[in-house]
């Protein structure tokens, strides 16, 4: 099983409780955009205590890079993870994760579920094929959108946010629908990158067969 530690050398806060978090790069730490680790904190009581989060940087950076949604009132790893200082380490195991580009098509996310398609966007991007990707992004508010001048310098109107919770003139309103889904993908023959909560997944993929998207089009994650 793999183990390796990794320095804190960052924290910021991208949205009001999403964190990212840089660490140094243990020598031939290796991955593929979409994959992630479990995590603990090297700190006592904490080091046993696992959680998985995806890489958001490139493999081919000289760092590490999690961008990780916090909830400080369960008083678990993400409440120690607010904590965290320069110099404090983590714990990284082992890379896991089916999540990773297998082609043109449409990314669908619900809040921090657009983690594992960060950094895959992010490495189309850099190579400048970015091509007709889109990605339809919901969440609660508009406060709640992680990197949302990034994503929108990347994607431009292939960028679709839907807000469940808050009624603003540019985006949709509600929860994703068939309808939402059929009017936003053009091609059901392309591939479809989904993650997010468990409950919505399942609604969605349920959508998306009833428009014609075939299950193994259907990327996520294995659980």
């Amino acid at each position: 099983m793999q183990k390796d530690l990794a320095r804190v050398t960052s924290v910021k806060n991208l949205t009001h409780n999403v964190l990212r978090i840089r660490t140094e790069k243990p020598y031939l730490f290796s991955f593929i955009p979409g994959q992630a680790t479990e995590i603990s904190i090297n700190k006592s009581d904490w080091q046993d205590e696992k959680r998985p989060f995806t890489f958001t940087c490139l493999p081919e950076e000289i760092y590490l890079e999690f961008s990780i949604k916090t909830y400080p009132d369960h008083k678990g790893v993400t409440n120690e993870l607010l904590k965290l200082k320069v110099n404090d380490e983590l714990i990284l195991h082992d890379v896991f994760g089916t999540i990773n580009y297998q082609g043109e098509g449409t990314f669908i996310a619900g809040g921090a579920g657009v983690t594992p398609f960060i950094a895959i966007l992010r490495s189309l991007y850099a190579k400048n094929e970015i091509g007709n990707n889109k990605l339809l992004f919901a969440n609660k508010t508009s406060a709640d959108i992680i990197l949302k001048d990034e994503f929108s310098e990347m994607l431009g109107e292939n960028f679709i946010n839907i807000l469940s919770d808050e009624h603003i003139d540019k985006y949709a309103s509600g929860q994703i629908t068939e309808a939402f889904l059929k009017a936003n993908i053009e091609d059901p023959g392309k591939k479809i990158y989904l993650c997010g909560p468990e409950p919505m997944m399942d609604a969605i993929e349920k959508q998306l067969g009833n428009i014609g998207v075939g299950a193994k089009l259907i990327v996520k994650e294995a659980f």
